[in-house]
C-alpha cells in the first residue's frame, strides 16, 4: 500500500486584508523567531552524541520539518493570493466578504455566516470558505431569496434574512 494521495482540488485564491496580514505575520514569526530557536536547540541536541537514541534530537528534527513545511506553503500561497478589499458594487447581494444570515426554510432556525477565503475559515466564528457548498449556493442571493444547498447531512433549504459588509 502506498502513501500517495491524489492532489487536492485547487482552492480559490481570494483572501480578506485581515486574513492576508495574519498569514504574513505567521510566516514572519515562523521564519524569524521559531525556526532559529529550533535550529539552536537541534544543534545542542546533535552535540550530545549518539543521534539514533537521542529523543531531543529526533523531536527537534521533526519540529524543524514541520516549520519548514509551513514556511514553504505560506511562501508559495501568499504569492498567488489576491486580496479582496472594498465593498462589492451591489451591497444588497451576497458576495465574498459578506456577513449574511440565513433561516432554515423548514425549521425557521437562523444562523449567521461570513464568506472568507479558504485559508481563513473559522467554524466557531461562522466564517465559511467561498469554496464551501453553502457559500457557493448563497452567492448573488438577496434578502428574502430562497435557495437549496446539498450539504453532507443532506439537502437543505434556506432563506436569506440579512446581508451586510464590514
Amino acid at each position: 500500500m502506498s502513501r500517495w494521495r491524489p492532489p487536492s482540488e485547487a482552492s480559490t485564491a481570494l483572501i480578506t486584508r485581515a486574513g492576508f496580514d495574519r498569514l504574513r505575520a505567521e510566516l514572519d514569526e515562523l521564519w524569524r523567531l521559531r525556526r532559529p530557536e529550533v535550529v539552536k536547540a537541534l544543534a545542542a541536541a546533535a552535540a550530545e552524541g549518539d543521534r539514533s537514541e537521542n529523543a531531543e534530537y529526533t523531536y527537534r528534527k521533526k519540529q524543524l520539518g514541520e516549520i519548514d513545511r509551513r514556511v514553504r506553503y505560506l511562501s508559495k500561497r501568499l504569492e498567488v493570493l489576491k486580496v479582496a478589499d472594498g465593498r462589492p458594487s451591489d451591497p444588497g447581494a451576497v458576495f465574498f466578504g459578506a456577513r449574511f444570515t440565513v433561516e432554515d426554510a423548514d425549521s425557521g432556525e437562523s444562523a449567521t455566516y461570513r464568506i472568507v477565503g479558504p485559508d481563513e475559515t473559522d467554524a466557531r466564528a461562522g466564517w465559511i470558505s467561498i469554496d464551501s457548498p453553502l457559500a457557493r449556493a448563497a452567492l448573488r442571493k438577496r434578502v428574502d431569496d430562497e435557495f437549496e444547498v446539498a450539504l453532507p447531512a443532506g439537502p437543505a433549504r434556506y432563506v436569506v434574512a440579512a446581508v451586510s459588509y464590514d
